[in-house]
C-alpha cells in the first residue's frame, strides 16, 4: 500500500479511542432474529434499535414467501434488471407498490440507498437546482453528489429558510426539493403542506423519502403524501423494504413517464445486481399483511404514544418527534456512549448518535418502538434508561406538579 493512503488510515483513531474505554457500540453481533428481544452474547437484550417498525421480520408467512421463492427462482438474479434479472415477481412488486403509494408505476432498486443514488443523480442537468433540507439522510446528500446540478441546502423544516433560498434561482431552471417525510434521527414530520405551496409558486417538483414513513403513516401505511392528502402534489416517492416491510431493497414511484426514464437513466439501477428473489417474495408478502392486518399500525401508534408519555414522565429531551423514532437527547458525545454502553449490560439495545452526524451538544440515543413491544417491555426499557442517566449524570428535567 502507498505511504500516503497508509498514513492516511493510521490515522484514523476514532474508533480504537472508543474500544480502548470499553464502551464501543457499533457491529454488535445479534444471535438470533430481529425481534422485541434479541440474543447478544448468549443474553436476552430487549431490542429497541431496529427499524422493523411493523414487527414483520419474523412474520412466518414472510418466511415461507421467502422459502418457496428460492426453490422456484433460487438465490439469485446473477444481473441488472436491465439486462438478465428482472422475474416476473419484481414486475408484480412493482404493481402491488404502486397501487400502494397512489402512483402509476415504480421500478425496484436492490438497496434504498441506491435508489436515492441513482434517481437523485439522474434527474436533473447543469443548470438545475437540488433543494435539501439540512437534515436528509447522507443518500440524498450522497446523489446530490453525483448529480450535475447545483444543490442548495435549507435550515431543517424551516419554510421560511426554503422560500428564501427557491425564490433566488432562476425562474427557468429545473429545481427538485427532496426531504425526507419522518426524519431518521430526530423522529419528526416533514411539512409537506408548506412544502407543496412554496413548489407550486416557484415551479419546483418534490421528491419524499418514505424510508421511515412507509408502514407508519397515511392510509393503510402508505407514507407521508397520503398522510397530508397530497398524493398528487408529490412527484416522486421513494421507499424502502429493510423496515416496515421486513426485506431489503428499495423503490421509486411516479408517473409512468418518470419512471420510464430512471429505468433507463439511473446508473445504480442499469449497473448493480437485482434485488434477489426471496428479498421481493418477501415484500409481497409483507404488503399482503399490511393490508390484511391494519391493526398492526393501530399497535405501533398506541406503543409510540405510551413510550413518549413515559419519557417525558421521566424527565428526557424527546424533542419533536412525531414518529415511533424517539431521540433521547443526551447532548454529549462522550456520555451518549456511556449511557449506551449501560444499557447493554443491563439488556436494553439502543443506538447512539454522535458527532459527526449531528453536533455533540445534540447528540442523542435514539429509542425505535415495534408494533410488536409489549407495554411491559416499554416500561422495563424506560425505568432501565432512567436508572442509567442517573448513574451516567444525564440531565433531565424536573417533572411540573
Amino acid at each position: 500500500m502507498r505511504k500516503k493512503l497508509q498514513d492516511r488510515i493510521a490515522a484514523f483513531q476514532d474508533a480504537n479511542a472508543i474500544k480502548e474505554k470499553g464502551i464501543y457500540p457499533y457491529f454488535r453481533a445479534i444471535e438470533s432474529g430481529q425481534d422485541t428481544e434479541v440474543m447478544i452474547n448468549g443474553k436476552r437484550v430487549l431490542m429497541f434499535g431496529s427499524n422493523s417498525y411493523l414487527g414483520l421480520t419474523n412474520h412466518p408467512k414472510i418466511k415461507e414467501a421467502a422459502k418457496a421463492a428460492i426453490e422456484k427462482y433460487g438465490t439469485g438474479c446473477a444481473g441488472s434488471r436491465f439486462l438478465n434479472g428482472t422475474l416476473d415477481i419484481h414486475i408484480e412488486a412493482e404493481r402491488r407498490l404502486a397501487d400502494y403509494v397512489g402512483k402509476e408505476a415504480t421500478v425496484l432498486f436492490s438497496t434504498g440507498f441506491q435508489v436515492n443514488l441513482g434517481v437523485i443523480s439522474c434527474l436533473l442537468d447543469r443548470n438545475d437546482y437540488l433543494i435539501l433540507d439540512e437534515y436528509d439522510h447522507a443518500s440524498i446528500i450522497d446523489g446530490s453528489r453525483l448529480s450535475f446540478s447545483r444543490s442548495i441546502k435549507y435550515a431543517h423544516n424551516d419554510m421560511e429558510d426554503l422560500r428564501k433560498k427557491i425564490s433566488r434561482l432562476p425562474e427557468d431552471a429545473g429545481k427538485l426539493i427532496v426531504a425526507d417525510g419522518i426524519f431518521s434521527m430526530e423522529g419528526d414530520l416533514v411539512n409537506l403542506p408548506e412544502i407543496v405551496k412554496i413548489a407550486d409558486e416557484f415551479g419546483a417538483n418534490i421528491m419524499m423519502d418514505d424510508a421511515h414513513s412507509l408502514g407508519v403513516i397515511g392510509e393503510r401505511g402508505s407514507g407521508t403524501a397520503s398522510h397530508f392528502g397530497l398524493t398528487d402534489k408529490v412527484d416522486l416517492i421513494m421507499g424502502t423494504f429493510s423496515k416496515s416491510l421486513a426485506s431489503l431493497g428499495g423503490f421509486i414511484a411516479a408517473n409512468e413517464e418518470t419512471i420510464e426514464f430512471i429505468k433507463h437513466r439511473a446508473r445504480s439501477l442499469m449497473f448493480s445486481a437485482s434485488m434477489p428473489p426471496a428479498a421481493v417474495a418477501s415484500v409481497i408478502a409483507a404488503l399482503d399483511i399490511i393490508e390484511s392486518e391494519p391493526e398492526r399500525i393501530d399497535q405501533l401508534w398506541a406503543n409510540t404514544n405510551y413510550a413518549k408519555k413515559l419519557l417525558l414522565d421521566a424527565g428526557f429531551d424527546i424533542g419533536h418527534t412525531d414518529s415511533p423514532i424517539i431521540p433521547i437527547y443526551i447532548r454529549d458525545n462522550d456520555k451518549t456512549f456511556l449511557i449506551t454502553n449501560e444499557l447493554s449490560n443491563n439488556g436494553i439495545f439502543v443506538n447512539p448518535v454522535v458527532s459527526p452526524a449531528v453536533p455533540s451538544d445534540a447528540s442523542l440515543i435514539r429509542f425505535s418502538l415495534m408494533a410488536t413491544h409489549t407495554f411491559a417491555q416499554i416500561e422495563e426499557a424506560v425505568e432501565k434508561i432512567a436508572a442509567a442517566a442517573k448513574v451516567i449524570q444525564v440531565k433531565t428535567f424536573p417533572i411540573a406538579i
